[in-house]
């Protein structure tokens, strides 16, 4: 799903039934059991429709009016388990949810919020045919929506982080499909409609997904989190960001009092010029700074990926994730009028030229990377991954609360000087070229 597919904002105009007035021609409407929902879409629903090659993709959603009006029901009351909300707490925005036929299996959703009365009205543009991801997504985003305008008078609507809708509809799949997702009947079988579910249940382990794809691939970083790629959004990097999300909004919904504050965060986005003012006013208890949330959630990453760290890597793949950790990729200009150059230098440089904001972002990162490495690593790698762990550790200087890891031998070290560290960079790099040398060459290669 692109960017684009997922529009949260205000349009000067909404359709007329939104304001009351009458359908269009050839259009019915149903109402939820709340009321909240109402499903506009074809009189009578057209019949079953088949894109080419999607007959058999169970991972599809067939969108009728009358499922759709109880998947909405269903998939609002996990929402609000989530957050601690009441089920029969009083909305105040209705959700107008109008369907069109799919013209491809992945086309886009759009959501438009509109100032209504006293309040926000809600209008999301649904193909009949699209993902479970896709759809779940939507609904999650525009329920979020809701809550958020709730205290507001049309002055100006939420915005709502892409991290929040993405890692709580994650959270909502993991939870509770399929029973939260109805389908209309997605094939004829000698006339007769037919439906097929599979459902797949996971043990005590919602997360189970989530440990297994963040275990080949890095969980992303606070940052990348807040401002994720096209790519990203689309699922295309294998799932990393999607289940980062889940992991980081299970994460703070675990805190003492995690879904009142995400209630309280929710509460305040209409007010702020930007989320993460609400984020940090909202937190403000667990995290007194910006960078404690960074810290905390590199913590978690570690701390989740440990109970299944899987295989450890070969001697060879240990050797090129090493490599890889302790050099800095960067820009450098030949001459004013030329294109920049792609090149890597060592946390040395880095350290000895870079200004202070950027270089203790880079270590962050660095020390969290080398933190899930040493899970992996082959044995003749593994001490020494630790050793360049711990001296980053101690030229940032951690905080007095933070422990050592429960694989390392040894305690973090006190905060230590630039002459000191880069001496002990350059130790370590003398000792990774002898032990880099000693690997067989049979071994190399896996």
């Amino acid at each position: 799903m692109t960017i684009q597919s997922l529009l949260l904002g205000s349009a000067l105009l909404l359709p007329a039934f939104v304001g009351g007035q009458s359908l269009p021609l050839g259009m019915n409407s149903m109402h939820s059991v709340s009321g909240q929902f109402i499903v506009i879409g074809p009189a009578p629903a057209s019949p079953p429709t088949f894109l080419p090659g999607t007959a058999a993709d169970t991972n599809l959603v067939r969108l009728e009016p009358a499922v759709l009006s109880v998947s909405a029901e269903r998939i609002k009351q996990s929402l609000l388990r989530e957050l601690g909300i009441a089920f029969d707490a009083p909305w105040q925005g209705k959700i107008y949810l109008v369907l069109h036929p799919a013209q491809s299996p992945d086309e886009d959703v759009t959501i438009v919020s509109q100032p209504f009365l006293n309040g926000w009205n809600y209008q999301v543009q649904l193909p009949d045919v699209l993902s479970q991801t896709r759809f779940l997504r939507a609904m999650t985003g525009v329920l979020l929506l809701e809550l958020a305008n709730r205290n507001t008078a049309g002055s100006s609507t939420a915005e709502i982080p892409v991290w929040l809708t993405d890692g709580l509809a994650q959270r909502l799949a993991e939870n509770g499909l399929p029973e939260i997702i109805l389908s209309a009947p997605g094939r004829l079988v000698n006339g007769v409609p037919q439906s097929r579910m599979i459902a797949t249940r996971r043990g005590l382990d919602p997360l189970a997904d989530a440990r297994r794809v963040l275990r080949d691939h890095a969980a992303l970083t606070f940052a990348q989190l807040s401002w994720p790629t096209e790519t990203q959004l689309d699922g295309e990097d294998g799932g990393a960001y999607r289940r980062s999300a889940e992991l980081f909004v299970s994460g703070l919904l675990d805190l003492k009092n995690g879904p009142a504050r995400m209630r309280a965060m929710l509460a305040a986005l209409p007010g702020c010029y930007n989320w993460q003012t609400a984020f940090q006013t909202a937190f403000h208890e667990n995290f007194p700074r910006p960078l404690d949330v960074e810290k905390w959630w590199a913590l978690q990453v570690v701390g989740f990926v440990a109970h299944d760290p899987g295989p450890r890597w070969t001697p060879a793949v240990s050797r090129e994730k090493l490599d890889e950790i302790l050099s800095v990729p960067v820009e450098v200009w030949t001459a004013s009028n030329a294109l920049p150059a792609r090149t890597e230098v060592s946390l040395q440089a880095a350290i000895r030229n870079f200004e202070p904001s950027r270089q203790t972002a880079i270590l962050e990162t660095k020390l969290r990377d080398l933190e899930l490495a040493l899970l992996r690593m082959a044995p003749p790698l593994a001490a020494l991954t630790d050793d360049y762990r711990l001296a980053i550790a101690g030229y940032l200087g951690q905080s007095p609360e933070t422990r050592p890891l429960p694989w390392s031998k040894h305690p973090l070290p006190q905060k230590t000087s630039l002459r000191a560290t880069l001496k002990k960079l350059d130790d370590l790099d003398v000792r990774r070229e002898t032990i880099e040398a000693s690997i067989k060459p049979d071994v190399l290669r896996p």
